[in-house]
């Protein structure tokens, strides 16, 4: 029977078709469009896969500039850069029916000794200790929605919260932008490290905005905005392991004029600091939704 890991490895393992192209498997879901983080994972497997293998990635910048469309084969141009002495840099480009969705700028550093120093990792309880996502929401609505069964499905990643969601305008009151959550893939991501890294890439833009969001509108209940990443930027600092537990901290220091910036901070359990993100995204009002997910006012059948 196929996990939901081994759909994100098989998601993960693109086609090559020459060179400097490969194609991406977009899965036919329902959803409005096709999810930001598989479209940036899949696209730092194409550049990857054009360098040396002792070269790891250490930063990407990436725009989203047209919404993908689900079960529509992705197509990944890659243009080698330059190939220095120790860095590489990549640009790669998305293509889905003749139209460019995406691109991404990805340099790849070879590793070399350096001073080091970083903040400290927040003092938060273990994953252990908390519930995983499904549970919550089952313990406060009873069941899951369908929209939210069929996410959990799908889901390749367990995912804990470390506050409690809010659900209700008391609650909601007075929330800092900020959240934190802690992560692993459901299953193991074999030995290849830029499976890693690209998995990692993947869920990184799945909660990122929650800080942005929080102080207006449960995280897991009916939406008002309609969402969209707009840009993404991630600096990896170290080596790491996707399928073991990853603490993502995350907060937002500014929305406004229906944008929202959100910067996060990836840790492992012993405290090193892994990675750093930051992403704006497109928070558009519309009418609220049913609990199910569907909209009561439909949004806009383009995001931007």
């Amino acid at each position: 029977m196929t996990t939901p890991t081994d759909r994100l490895v098989g998601l993960l393992d693109l086609e090559r078709i020459d060179l400097n192209i490969f194609r991406g498997r977009s899965p036919d879901e329902s959803l409005q469009r096709v999810f930001g983080g598989q479209v940036a994972g899949q696209a730092l497997v194409a550049a990857g896969r054009t360098t040396e293998g002792d070269r790891p990635v250490h930063s990407l910048h990436a725009y989203f500039l047209r919404p993908g469309r689900p079960g529509v084969p992705i197509v990944y141009q890659v243009e080698r850069v330059r190939d220095g002495r120790s860095f590489t840099t990549r640009r790669v480009v998305a293509v889905q029916q003749g139209r460019t969705i995406f691109n991404l700028t990805a340099s790849f550093h070879e590793p070399e000794p350096g001073f080091e120093h970083q903040v400290a990792m927040p003092d938060v309880p273990a994953p252990e200790e908390l519930p995983r996502l499904a549970d919550e929401i089952r313990d406060r609505l009873g069941e899951l929605p369908s929209a939210l069964r069929h996410m959990e499905r799908r889901l390749a990643f367990d995912i804990r919260y470390v506050d409690r969601l809010r659900w209700t305008p008391q609650e909601l009151a007075d929330a800092e932008p900020r959240s934190a959550v802690w992560m692993r893939a459901l299953g193991p991501l074999g030995d290849d490290p830029l499976v890693h890294t690209c998995a990692l890439t993947y869920a990184s833009d799945m909660t990122l905005l929650d800080a942005v969001r929080i102080p207006v509108e449960p995280l897991w209940g009916p939406r008002g905005f309609d969402m969209a990443s707009l840009d993404h930027a991630m600096w990896f600092h170290r080596p790491f392991q996707a399928d073991e537990w990853f603490l993502y901290q995350q907060e937002s220091p500014i929305a406004t004029g229906a944008r929202g910036l959100a910067r996060g901070q990836i840790f492992d359990r012993e405290g090193r600091l892994l990675v750093s993100v930051m992403q704006e995204g497109l928070l558009r009002p519309y009418g609220p939704r049913h609990m199910d997910g569907t909209p009561s006012e439909g949004p806009p059948a383009e995001t931007k």
